[in-house]
């Protein structure tokens, strides 16, 4: 796996697209969370589906906000939100 591409760099002022790693854990949440459309289509692409899931499970409630990791949980076809008891609308569109 390559590093984090030059698009998504702005993401994180300060570093080479070669030397993060986009498995580790802070570059998974910066991207999930600030990723535009281009960011996260190279990030699903690149990083195996079973370890965003799994991400996302271990790390998802800390580092996400509601909102981004309602998405997250619909688009990995996780249980969402409802051990919180929230309506996963809600959580998408708080309104």
């Amino acid at each position: 796996m390559e590093g984090v591409p030059a698009h998504a760099l702005r993401l994180f002022p300060g570093h080479g697209g070669g030397d993060l790693d986009p498995a580790s854990p802070q570059v998974l949440a910066r991207l999930c969370e600030d990723g535009d459309a281009r960011d996260l289509a190279w990030l699903t692409a690149a990083v195996p589906e079973d370890h965003l899931a799994a991400w996302l499970a271990r790390h998802g409630r800390r580092r996400l906000s509601r909102r981004s990791r309602a998405f997250w949980e619909v688009v990995l076809g996780q249980q969402s939100c409802a051990e919180d008891g929230e309506d996963v609308r809600r959580a998408l569109w708080p309104l």
